[in-house]
């Protein structure tokens, strides 16, 4: 299933029925009324933190956006045959870690970066929230953009980001790059409380 056309689809979909125009979502939001365009049509791909503060414009739970991917099994073992994955854009993936991924306090996932994803847009959107976020490579070379800097990471390396400090992550090569990420605090869980200061759209 393809979860970032039925997150946009959703989108359009709450924001017509409250009668809101783009450019009045773009002004509460501060995303652009360009990329919420493109968001809307599945052509773009939004940063949980920015899912999460239109959510609260749009008077509905962040996890509302992803009930299909909550899974009734009482197993704490997440196999890999049964790893819930979306397509973020036509080229990142990522894997939620978790069959319950709006109850607990982390949020792991995989994201797997194909050939220069995010290498080839114009401007390359960065974002921040509050939080943490640990970042390790497992296959691949990744470009972690943070604030001023940016770091080259190869298999086996890893970064803590302070998730105030605007950041992002890119594929500059022609192979496929994998990256362990984990999220604290968890913005899937409702009964957490996480302020978004939404600088970007991207991952």
């Amino acid at each position: 299933m393809d979860y970032n056309g039925s997150i946009g689809a959703r989108i359009k979909s709450l924001r017509t029925e409250q009668k809101m125009t783009l450019k009045q979502l773009s002004e509460l939001s501060g995303l652009s009324a360009g990329f919420l365009s493109q968001l809307e049509r599945g052509l773009s791909t939004i940063a949980i933190d920015s899912l999460a503060n239109l959510s609260k414009i749009l008077n509905v739970s962040l996890s509302s956006f992803f009930q299909d991917q909550e899974d009734p099994t009482t197993d704490p073992v997440v196999h890999s045959f049964d790893q819930h994955f979306s397509q973020v854009n036509p080229q990142i993936i990522q894997y939620i870690l978790s069959h319950h991924p709006s109850s607990s306090h982390l949020l792991p996932r995989i994201f797997t970066l194909l050939p220069m994803a995010n290498a080839q847009m114009d401007h390359l959107e960065i974002y921040c929230h509050e939080g943490e976020e640990f970042i390790y490579v497992l296959e691949g070379i990744v470009t972690v953009m943070l604030g001023d800097n940016q770091y080259t990471l190869y298999p086996g390396d890893s970064i803590m980001v302070d998730s105030t400090v605007p950041h992002n992550w890119i594929n500059y090569t022609n192979h496929i790059s994998k990256i362990l990420t984990i999220n604290y605090p968890n913005p899937f869980n409702e009964n957490l409380n996480v302020e978004g200061d939404v600088e970007g759209n991207i991952q």
